[in-house]
């Protein structure tokens, strides 16, 4: 039996427990549906090391497969410095401090957003 789609927001939410588990600093979520033509919300977070970055991609990943949410890919996992997962309608942003503050995705998406 097929399950019923997930909404964006119910996706946001699993996303958030997962990152709030295992301590993510910073996490923000901005709604982009209006603005944006792949997805509706973007995720950004961070962790304080190579190793919790992954461990936190890993625990997200984990999690969205265990309620049955599709992941259409991911990047970055080789460099441990940003990685993207991909879940369709929800981009989550797994990034160290430095990369984050360097590519500042806040400013971006929140300015566009207003």
């Amino acid at each position: 039996m097929l399950s019923k789609p997930k909404s964006s927001k119910e996706i946001v939410q699993n996303c958030k427990s997962s990152l709030d588990e295992l301590k993510a600093l910073n996490v923000c979520s901005f709604e982009v549906e209006e603005i944006s033509s792949f997805t509706s919300f973007i995720m950004v977070a961070s962790g304080t090391s190579s190793r919790h970055i992954q461990s936190i991609a890993d625990k997200v990943i984990e999690n969205l497969k265990d309620k049955k949410i599709e992941i259409l890919g991911t990047e970055g996992t080789e460099s441990k410095d940003w990685i993207l997962i991909d879940a369709g309608e929800v981009i989550i942003n797994i990034m160290s401090e430095d990369s984050r503050e360097h590519y500042d995705l806040e400013s971006l998406w929140d300015r566009k957003a207003k």
